[in-house]
This record gives C-alpha cells, sequence and structure tokens, in this order.
C-alpha cells in the first residue's frame, strides 16, 4: 500500500489521466463560407458548443471563406487540409481519420456545422461513457433561426428552448447530424461525399455490424438544427445528384441505409433501455438478413407467419377510423 503523501506511481497518474479524457468531449466539423444566412447560423452553432460544460476540444475544418478567422477569434483548432473528391466536396474518410488522430480526447463527436447543442448533450453522454465501444445518435429538432442569438445573457439557452418547444419540429429518424463515437469505431471509411445522401446512414450500419452500441439518446437532449437553403445546391443535386449516386454505390445500395429505428438502445432519465418498440423491432427484423446474410431465410419465414397479423391489424385500424 503507497505511503501517505507518497507520489502517485506512474500507472495511477496514466489511470487517472485516462478516466479525465473519457469525461472530456473532442467536437469536429467542416463549415460552408462563413457568408450570409449560413455564417449567421454557423456562429450561432460553434459558440454554444464553447459554452458547452466541461469545456470540449473543438476542431474545424476545411478551408473555405471566414473559418481560419472565427477559429482566430474563438481559439479554436484549425485544419484547413482535407481531401476533396472531383468535385471539391470533401470526404467523410479524411474527415473522421484525421479527427481520430489529432482528437486529445478518446471521446469524439462530428457535429452538422449548423446544429445548436445544449447543455443537456453532454449531460447525455456522461450517462453512457463508460462503455467500451458506442455511439450516440438522435434526431434533430428543425426550427428557423433569421438572426445571430445574444450568448452574453445567462439565459440564453432557456430563451432558446422554449423558442424551439414552440415553433421547433422534430426531423424525422432517417436524417442524422451528429455522432458521438469511442475512438476507433470508425476505420476503413467508404470515400463519401460529405453533405451528400447516404453517408451518414452507413455509419449507423458498420457500428451495428461490428458489434457497438447503437444508441439514440432524443429523448434525454434538445439538438437544434437552424433550417436553411442549400444554396448553391438544389435539393436534386444533394438526394439525386451524380455525387449523391455514387455514394449510395460506395454505401452497397439502400438496404445499407439505417436509421434511428436500427439504434440498440434508447437513453431515457432511468439510463439504458433496449430498444424494443414496435417500430424498432420492425426494423431490426429488416436489418437483421443485412446483418447476418445467413439469417435471411429465418427472416423470411418470420415475415411469412407475421403477414396475417399485419393484416389483422391493418384492417382493426381501417375500421376503428370508419367508425
Amino acid at each position: 500500500m503507497a505511503r501517505s503523501g507518497a507520489l502517485p506511481t506512474a500507472g495511477a497518474v496514466s489511470w487517472l489521466a485516462s478516466l479525465c479524457d473519457r469525461k472530456m468531449l473532442t467536437l469536429f466539423s467542416i463549415p460552408k463560407p462563413f457568408e450570409g444566412h449560413i455564417g449567421v447560423i454557423q456562429r450561432n452553432a460553434i459558440e454554444s458548443w464553447i459554452r458547452l460544460k466541461p469545456k470540449c476540444e473543438i476542431i474545424l475544418f476545411g478551408n473555405e471563406k471566414g473559418a481560419a478567422e472565427i477559429c482566430n477569434e474563438f481559439g479554436i483548432k484549425h485544419i484547413p487540409e482535407v481531401d476533396c473528391n472531383e468535385y471539391g466536396t470533401p470526404l467523410v474518410n479524411s474527415l473522421f481519420d484525421k479527427a481520430q488522430e489529432i482528437a486529445k480526447y478518446q471521446l469524439l463527436c462530428y457535429v452538422n456545422a449548423d446544429i445548436i447543442l445544449t447543455g443537456d448533450f453532454l449531460k447525455a453522454v456522461q450517462m453512457v461513457k463508460k462503455r467500451e465501444s458506442f455511439l450516440l445518435i438522435g434526431q434533430r429538432t428543425d426550427v428557423n433561426i433569421d438572426k445571430s442569438l445574444d450568448f452574453s445573457k445567462d439565459n440564453w439557452e432557456k430563451k432558446l428552448r422554449a423558442y424551439t418547444a414552440e415553433y421547433g419540429k422534430l426531423h424525422s429518424p432517417a436524417g442524422i447530424d451528429y455522432f458521438v463515437f469511442s475512438k476507433g469505431l470508425f476505420h476503413n471509411i467508404h470515400p463519401f461525399a460529405i453533405g451528400r445522401t447516404a453517408w451518414d446512414n452507413w455509419l449507423i450500419y458498420r457500428a451495428r455490424s461490428v458489434g457497438a452500441l447503437v444508441i439514440d439518446i432524443t429523448k434525454m437532449v434538445t439538438v437544434i438544427h437552424q433550417n436553411h437553403s442549400y444554396f448553391p445546391y438544389s435539393q436534386r443535386d444533394i438526394w439525386q445528384g451524380q455525387e449523391a449516386i455514387h455514394n449510395q454505390k460506395l454505401a452497397g445500395g439502400r438496404k445499407y441505409n439505417f436509421n434511428l429505428r436500427d439504434a440498440t438502445h434508447l437513453l431515457t432519465s432511468r439510463g439504458l433501455r433496449p430498444a424494443l418498440t414496435i417500430k424498432h423491432l420492425r426494423k431490426h427484423l429488416n436489418s437483421l438478413a443485412i446483418l447476418h446474410p445467413k439469417l435471411s431465410p429465418l427472416v423470411i419465414l418470420v415475415k411469412i407467419f407475421l403477414r396475417p397479423i399485419k393484416i389483422v391489424c391493418l384492417k382493426f385500424n381501417l375500421l376503428k377510423n370508419e367508425k
């Protein structure tokens, strides 16, 4: 036993450092140019990240207009170099590889640069930080914000939450704007074009395929997406353009488009609970054959068995609605 007042051993120092690292978080993102409305909402997002407690390491990638200046202003780490495709769009694998290489902490979070994070976000992360391998995801709330927020007021978060509760709309489970994960979970990512379709859904598939817990924290957090246009791109470019088509090919097809219904667990005020709602179970059944191809015949048999039950339920609902 160590004597009272003795210096801690190197092993004890290393253990304590590792424990502290698990409590901290590295946020990374790749913003668009800080111009017009996009510039306003990106600044709002970054200012919200800066105010998270405990303080996070923040890394901004890319060399878009205004990125270096805002990093200098707020003392944020800036990595201007990131690999791009022939269209000049940054690649997801380059972003995630570099972030995991240089991150100070063992927990990382990729977050889109238009997302405002509030105090409950880190509280949710702290609830699952002891897990060895996990991915945290969740639904965002879409809301219109057209001006710079005043973060100098102590009640900025309270006012923003109230505004979002009144005017915001919860996004569908298909959209994923943040990923909290343990360092090393993601490697050998395909060179997806960021900001196009499929890559975010594929990351959920990858986490499930390697046996990581995939945890939906929607019930515990308010993650705010500031609505914006996609100028100079159209919605068709984002979802059906050449880069989107290429992303789908890299993913292996639409069957690998996993979403929040593929979460294995839900985070609640009582802690982690298995994701066993009807909607989750239905999605899990469809995903089972993708994660475990040898079970495909069994999945087909289960679906055949469940089909009459589904028909009865549909007819019951129709009769109920007619009344």
